[in-house]
């Protein structure tokens, strides 16, 4: 490992924000934060590159103010549709933070590839984000392996078991309580008169929303709070956890020749696997992580996600993640500036520059 000493960057970039961590190397003081609730707009190009250096610059020159820093030797930015739409972000943001930051080694990864590093660390398995938006990753941490990808399409053709899919589920039964029509939820019709107004009125005001996926999102804790006595709401929510096992199962690395299909223990902390577990861990089963915001809906969504996760996975072992993409983008600029990075460099999940 290299001695390597300064400032690391980590960035986050979701459908409901960004957040900004700058973090000392070696790590003799605390990671300093910034964040803010405003997305980066995807346009004809993609995701915009200089809207998310508009928030990003700006934030990280304050950061490293406090810290008495004047660069950041590596930055690692973890962007949602960094794979399908980041064709902006890789061609302009090397040269701008190389001259905003003096940046000397930069990583620009999918935010799944971030949320992975921040759930499982540098170790092999499979790890859903679940969010605004829902992608899956894998990798066995082969240069052949690389990265298995499922979903992250999109809230309008993919992202299933999301907070935006689950959003735009619980808005249909609504209006279609409204209309009279079969599936309908009339605690959701009310909790859509409460949130939004009169529900004729909302395609208008969703439709021409450039931050639809954040809004359709906005109502999936309604369909969470309404679930206990609403069996439309418990059902979206079924399904959402169907929808998110199925993406994990789709990318979780099988059992190699030999090895027991048999899951251990379940409930390992995330960051205390042994390395002579090997791939697959103790009992040759492949270690599971879902993280994001959608795990706070709580227990009327990660009950049947339990069920489905043993169900479509047997030869699994579900872990608690043991941090949040940040915190993954956060050590991946680390490893960069330390020369320690095991995470396969895969375009376009993720690119190292150096």
């Amino acid at each position: 490992m290299s001695p390597a000493t300064g400032h690391v960057l980590g960035v986050d970039s979701g459908g409901s924000g960004i957040r900004v961590a700058l973090r000392p190397v070696p790590g003799n003081g605390p990671d300093l934060t910034w964040s803010s609730s405003v997305p980066v707009a995807v346009g004809e190009r993609g995701v915009d590159a200089r809207g998310l250096l508009g928030q990003v610059l700006p934030a990280a020159r304050s950061l490293l103010a406090r810290a008495g820093a004047q660069r950041c030797e590596a930055v690692c930015v973890g962007a949602a549709g960094m794979v399908s739409l980041g064709a902006d972000l890789r061609a302009v943001l090397p040269s701008a933070l190389r001259e905003g930051l003096g940046v000397r080694r930069l990583a620009l990864a999918s935010d799944a590839v971030t949320a992975y590093a921040g759930a499982l660390g540098q170790r092999p398995g499979a790890v859903v984000a679940a969010g605004t938006g829902l992608i899956a990753v894998g990798t066995d941490l082969t240069a052949e392996g690389g990265w298995r990808r499922a979903d992250g399409w999109g809230h309008l053709l993919g992202d299933c078991g999301s907070g935006a899919w689950i959003g735009r589920a619980g808005l249909e039964a609504a209006m279609r309580a409204y209309d009279g029509r079969a599936g309908g939820s009339p605690a959701l019709l009310e909790r859509l008169r409460e949130v939004f107004g009169p529900p004729p009125e909302l395609p208008a005001a969703l439709y021409p929303r450039a931050d639809r996926p954040a809004v359709l999102a906005s109502f999936a804790p309604e369909v969470s709070r309404c679930a206990p006595g609403d069996p439309v709401a418990a059902d979206i929510l079924r399904r959402a956890a169907r929808h998110i096992a199925e993406a994990a199962a789709a990318v979780c690395p099988a059992p190699g020749p030999g090895r027991d299909a048999t899951p251990a223990a379940t409930g390992r902390q995330a960051g205390l696997a042994d390395p002579a577990d090997g791939v697959y861990g103790t009992g040759g089963a492949c270690d599971v992580a879902v993280t994001g915001g959608l795990l706070r809906m709580g227990t009327p969504l990660l009950a049947p996600l339990h069920e489905e996760l043993q169900l479509q996975l047997p030869h699994a072992r579900p872990v608690t993640a043991a941090g949040e993409p940040l915190d993954g983008a956060l050590c991946m600029a680390e490893a960069l500036l330390t020369d320690s990075l095991l995470l396969p460099a895969d375009p376009p999940m993720l690119h190292i520059v150096c």
